[in-house]
């Protein structure tokens, strides 16, 4: 039998949850399971059991690991945007990025449609926090309202998560190319600059 090191509890929850987004992306979220996620970092299921409660509590868990990692990756690209170091395309795919190649899109999706109900609260207040933080700097520095940023966030989230769910169908179906909704973010968040450039 080989020796184990063991774990602090935030060193074993910390694992499971990398564990989880690994198996997320490999294999889509109805492969984050406490018995495969146990399997795959050598602990037992009910090391994990003790963690997160349930698999539902689990999949929240990585729910909330991703929108708060995606979230201070997206507040440190709009802060570079403000100073010149980085453009609006790349908040745009690291947005989309999020839903659509990190697998938050398809994790909210599987949690809803198994009857976790309050399974976007996590994404919802990474979100809210983020925006509560930026809102007031993109507004002082003159650039748009807070008003703006909290509607521009809300389309930004929606068009990520829908591009996710069935964005490469439909833009099949309409004859589009695949980073047709990308592109449009971008657009909007382009003439937002550019607009409170000019009011500025």
């Amino acid at each position: 039998m080989t020796n184990r090191r063991r774990l602090s509890p935030e060193e074993s929850r910390s694992a499971a949850l990398q564990a989880a987004r690994a198996l997320l992306i490999e294999s889509g979220p109805q492969s984050v399971t406490l018995k495969a996620v146990a399997g795959r970092i050598g602990r037992t299921h009910a090391n994990l059991l003790h963690h997160f409660g349930s698999a539902s509590g689990l999949q929240k868990a990585l729910a909330e690991h991703l929108a708060w990692t995606v979230c201070e990756t997206i507040k440190d690209a709009v802060r570079a945007s403000r100073v010149g170091l980085g453009t609006p395309r790349e908040v745009v795919d690291l947005a989309f990025d999020a839903f659509d190649k990190e697998g938050a899109g398809a994790l909210a999706g599987w949690m809803l449609l198994t009857g976790n109900e309050d399974a976007l609260d996590p994404i919802v207040e990474a979100i809210h926090a983020l925006v509560d933080e930026i809102a007031p700097e993109e507004a002082s520095h003159g650039r748009i309202s807070e008003m703006r940023v909290h509607e521009e966030t809300l389309t930004l989230v929606l068009l990520a998560l829908g591009d996710a769910l069935m964005g490469a169908a439909l833009a099949k179906s309409l004859n589009l190319p695949r980073s047709a909704v990308r592109d449009r973010a971008e657009r909007m968040l382009t003439a937002s600059v550019e607009e409170g450039t000019h009011a500025g």
